[in-house]
Formats: structure tokens, C-alpha cells, sequence
């Protein structure tokens, strides 16, 4: 006889496995603070990448602007509002990040807790089930 509880909780861990399972376990292998530290790192690495890549096609596509009366007042003038608006994006962007990556971490831990915690009352439904017959 099948028992309801069982099946429902059956059901329950497929559909984790199915979705979530494999990147949690991966995420739920590191430690919070490495795992928001290793991505805050790679997401900063890629906002210097973007930001380099628009700051250059912005700079092509008015250099003929930028070029006339240009000075060396100017320039360090440019150079700086250039750096300040880089450090205020990675240092926007390195606290968003940080937050959601320890987010991220901890909600991926909760899941494969309640996962793990599943099982073990599953597998005590079984030996249950068995010592009765």
C-alpha cells in the first residue's frame, strides 16, 4: 500500500533533484565567504572588462570632439571623472554583488539541508515499511 506522506515527499525531492539540486550541492561545497568572495572577484574582472570596452567605443566615437582644445588640464580633468566613475561602479557593484552571492550561498545551503533532511526521513519510512513485514 503506497502511503501518502511517502509519495508527497517522494515527489518533492524528484523536483529539487530536477531543478535546483546539481548547482546547490556545487554552491553548498564552499565555504559562505569563499564562495561571495571567488564571485564578487569574477563579477568586478568583468565590470573592468565592460567598462574598458565602452570607455574605448566612447572615446572612438567622439574622439574628434574630445581631440578639439584638448589640453593637459582637460585631459587630467577627463581622466579623473573616467576613474571616479569606474570607482564608484566597482565599489556599487562589489557590495551588490557580495550581498547576493552570500544570498545566494545561504539560500542554496537551506535547500539542500531541508534536501538532505528529506532523505534521511525517507530512507526511515523505508526501514520502517520493512522491519513491519
Amino acid at each position: 500500500m503506497l502511503d501518502k506522506k511517502r509519495v508527497r515527499l517522494m515527489t518533492r525531492t524528484a523536483i529539487y533533484e530536477k531543478n535546483h539540486a546539481e548547482e546547490d550541492i556545487k554552491i553548498s561545497t564552499y565555504y559562505k565567504k569563499d564562495y561571495a568572495s571567488l564571485n564578487t572577484w569574477i563579477t568586478l574582472i568583468w565590470i573592468t572588462v565592460g567598462y574598458v570596452l565602452v570607455a574605448g567605443l566612447f572615446l572612438l566615437c567622439t574622439a574628434d570632439s574630445v581631440m578639439e582644445g584638448l589640453t593637459i588640464v582637460k585631459l587630467i580633468l577627463l581622466a579623473a571623472i573616467a576613474l571616479g566613475f569606474y570607482l564608484v561602479l566597482l565599489i556599487v557593484y562589489g557590495i551588490g554583488a557580495g550581498n547576493f552571492y552570500r544570498k545566494k550561498h545561504g539560500r542554496a545551503k537551506h535547500r539542500v539541508k531541508r534536501y538532505y533532511r528529506e532523505l534521511s526521513r525517507l530512507e526511515k519510512m523505508y526501514k520502517k515499511e520493512k522491519d513491519r513485514s
